[in-house]
């Protein structure tokens, strides 16, 4: 009851992040999911985290409509026809937003926004402001840094249009990703590059990775997650390798013992939220998504999330007296594959029967971290600040990035001298994704808008967040204490 009250007394929220603060108290007001002790032992040494999901879980983490089928037939439960014209396609996209739920309340996917209005561009530049109207209304309504729109592979009229308006507008709602390949023209790369430097989006995403792992009917969500189009993750809980290597006795006992255990105790916690959904919320019986055929529940896989790898590599190189370190030595960083190997192999020993598009396995993802992590660093990076050269940041990481169909990324801070010379940029995009890297990220450091983990948020909203102004945007109260807690200041500077 105090948390209740204290939300409803909190001045520094906003109403609407009231009802959706006041909402997950009643959530977790009731227990209705199998959790053994092991598990419960597991969360309270912080080694597991079910990343705010809830007690009862009602909907999907992770929601990828079929925007695509949805232009194309309309919705008889929003009583929506087809569009004719890019009006009428912002405005049914817009309202179909409204209604895609997610972990966070508001949609983590708005579809590959480029050719869903790419048959309505008629005008390039009065299009340009519709554009440039659709985008900040998503910005003003939607206010989550998760959600997250595509564009790409192939080069339109409304990609370009779209990376012109956030060039412009400078907006950290919508994330963007642009699915790269080698059929992407320069040019149009280049434009996207100009965009990333103004407003540090859009990601270059490994469209061919991807395509190899989903096929070409997927989508970039949330942070940086890679998902199954009409369908998504039914949950994402993770585990913090600091603290499981910190709770182990050295190397040997880490591996032999207390990573096999902790694996197999996060896996049946994600079987129990699964199994809820699937058999007892009535989500997929009632959904208008669902029975409108925008998702489906056998194209819904399950998310294996893990973060702090350096930090538990470092720990165990220490544990075994050895002055080896994450991102600096081959020994340090083939431990780190090592681990992340082992993991994998351990996910790939258990089946869920409901995640059938994934052959019953659960997919690995590198969690990019909360507001409460303090001195562990997102998924599998190099802490910020301690990076070596970038040629061997690239090669360290593409070691570990084909371990993480459903996501992962590192971040890549240019001097604004970048901005002289995009070709330099898109040399070494190319080369990263050409190596193994699965996404790349990228921003000045003098930009006011800049990626947290992997998500954006503005510094100077940050600043009023921190003076206890109100903040439209919910996703600043995260990336507050994240901004200092994993010393983002400190990314090391790429010159050109």
């Amino acid at each position: 009851m105090n948390k209740i009250l204290s939300t409803i007394k909190n001045q520094q929220l906003t109403f609407e992040q009231k009802v959706i603060e006041l909402s997950r108290h009643a959530e977790n007001s009731i227990e209705v999911l199998n959790i053994d002790d092991e598990i419960k032992t597991l969360f309270d040494k912080k080694i597991i985290c079910d990343l705010f999901e809830g007690n009862a879980p009602f909907r999907p983490r992770y929601i990828l409509p079929d925007y695509e089928k949805f232009m194309k037939q309309g919705s008889k439960f929003l009583n929506l026809l087809p569009p004719k014209n890019l009006y009428e396609a912002v405005n049914n996209l817009l309202i179909l937003y409204k209604h895609t739920p997610s972990i966070t309340t508001y949609p983590v996917f708005l579809g590959n926004i480029d050719t869903l209005l790419e048959p309505f561009i008629t005008n390039e530049k009065s299009d340009l402001e519709i554009i440039k109207l659709f985008l900040t209304h998503i910005d003003r309504t939607l206010t989550d840094s998760f959600v997250h729109a595509n564009i790409g592979p192939a080069e339109t009229k409304a990609g370009r249009l779209i990376l012109i308006a956030e060039r412009e507008l400078v907006n950290d709602v919508p994330n963007l990703t642009l699915k790269y390949d080698e059929t992407t023209p320069d040019d149009f790369a280049k434009e996207a590059i100009m965009t990333g430097l103004k407003s540090a989006k859009p990601y270059f995403a490994n469209h061919k990775m991807f395509v190899q792992d989903f096929g070409v009917n997927y989508g970039i969500a949330s942070c940086y997650n890679g998902l199954p189009i009409g369908g998504g993750s039914y949950t994402l809980i993770r585990m913090n390798l600091k603290h499981l290597a910190q709770d182990s006795e050295n190397i040997e006992n880490f591996f032999a013992k207390k990573m096999p255990e902790a694996v197999k105790a996060m896996c049946r916690l994600m079987d129990e939220r699964i199994k809820f959904l699937v058999e007892e919320s009535g989500f997929f019986e009632s959904n208008f998504l669902v029975q409108e055929g925008l998702i489906e529940k056998d194209r819904f896989l399950a998310m294996f999330g893990i973060h702090g790898l350096a930090e538990a590599v470092n720990h165990l190189m220490d544990a075994e007296n050895l002055n080896q370190k994450f991102g600096h030595n081959k020994k340090a960083d083939d431990l780190g594959v090592e681990i992340i190997k082992k993991i994998s192999d351990e996910v790939q020993n258990h089946n869920n029967k409901y995640c059938t598009i994934s052959d019953k396995k659960f997919k690995l993802h590198a969690q990019c971290g909360i507001g409460d992590d303090v001195d562990t660093t997102p998924g599998c990076r190099i802490p910020a600040g301690e990076e070596p050269d970038t040629f061997e940041q690239l090669i360290q990481a593409s070691e570990l990035h084909k371990f993480f169909p459903t996501g992962i990324s590192d971040i890549f801070t240019f001097e604004k001298t970048a901005k002289e010379n995009p070709q330099f940029i898109l040399d070494i995009i190319k080369g990263a994704l050409n190596s193994g890297i699965r996404i790349f990220s990228f921003y000045t450091k003098e930009s006011d808008l800049i990626r947290i983990t992997g998500y954006l948020v503005k510094k100077s909203e940050i600043e009023k967040f921190d003076r206890g102004e109100k903040n439209l945007k919910d996703t600043v109260s995260l990336g507050s204490p994240t901004y200092r807690g994993i010393n983002v200041e400190k990314r090391k500077l790429i010159k050109s």
